[in-house]
């Protein structure tokens, strides 16, 4: 089974996708553990790295070339990053977004990272702006479209456990019989790289 967990920062995928891996005795697999791998495959610690690939966009292109190519190679994971579930497309048995108000986002990520939560906010809603365009611009991804996702969160409306908790029902309520078909996915682009 491949589950896609996929949302904006602070909007709770690294606290849903590690528990939908252990709910299912699955491998959980993130985008930011990716990223680190590539820093340090490449010689970078992961903050140098980040710097390197604001201004080089084949560090993104080589990460989302890496989840798809988990994604279509691999069983049995749990994928999380913020294009997982365009990635994986119809390799995918379930693709969730999870998502939350950006002022709830901010706090969230204030509280992990020491940050003012203004602050916080008006920095993701930046940085969610500037990935929505390189994703429109690299892929042709609307990063806004929700219709490929099997379910849509807000994060915001339940606690944590309540939130994993719905998640998990969600896949154990799947009906094989009664699935009429899910969403196809038109990535036209083939990001899989060999190695």
């Amino acid at each position: 089974m491949l589950i896609t967990v996929s949302g904006p920062p602070g909007s709770g995928k690294s606290t849903a996708a590690p528990a939908l891996a252990d709910a299912f005795d699955l491998e959980h697999i993130s985008g930011g553990d990716i990223f680190r791998d590539l820093a340090d495959e490449r010689g970078y610690t992961p903050l140098e790295f980040n710097k390197l690939a604001e201004e080089n966009d084949q560090i993104d292109r080589d990460l989302d070339a890496r989840l798809q190519k988990i994604a279509r190679e691999r069983e049995d994971v749990v994928l999380e990053s913020r294009l997982a579930g365009w990635l994986a497309g119809d390799h995918a048995d379930f693709r969730f977004w999870l998502d939350a108000p950006v002022s709830v986002r901010g706090a969230r990520i204030a509280d992990r990272e020491g940050k003012d939560p203004e602050a916080a906010a008006e920095e993701t809603a930046a940085r969610e702006s500037s990935e929505a365009k390189r994703y429109m611009e690299y892929y042709g991804i609307d990063i806004e479209d929700r219709s490929i996702y099997d379910l849509s969160m807000n994060t915001a409306r339940w606690g944590e456990d309540a939130m994993v908790d719905l998640l998990v029902d969600a896949v154990e309520a799947y009906d094989q019989t009664a699935d009429e078909g899910m969403e196809p996915v038109d990535l036209t682009v083939d990001l899989a790289v060999e190695g």
